[in-house]
């Protein structure tokens, strides 16, 4: 297993964003989230990357990371985008890139404009370099987050909401990417959606999550016949 969570808890309050939570993550696959929003994906994001402290575990290629600052757990091949871009807006696309690459990637030394180039053409951004990163459609802020992370050379990709706001050729384009990121790259990935077609598609396992708390696990089409899932997130529309 290259990621593991051991009841691993977050409380905002007296609520529980994240409640006892255990899953395990194979090396090579795509692992796929869903629930209804509030339900904790992206605070589990969190907690994996360091933002929020925690109670619980979280071992990742068998060490223990629980605690670890943000930087330093991406220092150790944990990379993530977020649902709305995150990037140095006044920045060109090059510099951007180059802050993954200097900064995420501490063995990149002198070669992280190689880096640079393999990332901008891995996700199809080649030319576009000197674009402020402002100016850039959405589409190709969400490949600049993508490239950014990939530049800091992970070994697991967290993708949250990756496809939202997207058009149907933009989306089938970014399927067609994560598909390469995992297959060509060998990255580990987590994603989070909503699109159910996309996440069985995608993923070779599914977790569903519901206040905080995973419901169910499992391969796609057992998870999307699960009587507790299609009651509690897909509806009786989907049944």
């Amino acid at each position: 297993m290259i990621l593991k969570c051991e009841h691993v808890t977050k409380q905002f309050g007296r609520l529980y964003a994240v409640d006892d939570l255990s899953f395990e993550v194979e090396e090579g696959i795509i692992f796929g989230i869903a629930g209804t929003n509030g339900s904790g994906k992206t605070t589990t994001f969190n907690l994996i990357t360091g933002i929020y402290p925690f109670t619980g575990d979280i071992i990742f290629n068998g060490e223990k990371i629980s605690g670890m600052s943000p930087y330093k757990i991406c220092h150790k091949g944990i990379a993530r985008t977020f649902q709305i871009p995150q990037l140095f807006l006044s920045l060109p696309l090059l510099d951007n890139i180059r802050a993954g690459a200097y900064f995420g990637n501490p063995g990149a030394n002198h070669n992280e404009m190689k880096t640079i180039k393999e990332v901008l053409e891995f996700v199809g951004l080649t030319g576009k370099e000197s674009t402020i990163a402002a100016n850039l459609k959405l589409l190709d802020k969400k490949l600049a987050m993508i490239a950014t992370a990939l530049a800091t050379k992970p070994k697991i990709l967290l993708l949250d909401e990756p496809i939202a706001g997207l058009n149907p050729t933009e989306i089938r384009q970014s399927i067609e990417l994560f598909k390469r990121i995992n297959q060509d790259l060998g990255v580990t990935i987590l994603i989070i959606e909503h699109f159910m077609k996309v996440l069985t598609e995608l993923s070779q396992r599914l977790m569903i999550l519901e206040n905080g708390a995973q419901i169910c696990i499992g391969a796609p089409h057992e998870v999307t016949e699960d009587p507790r899932v299609i009651e509690t997130y897909l509806g009786g529309c989907y049944a």
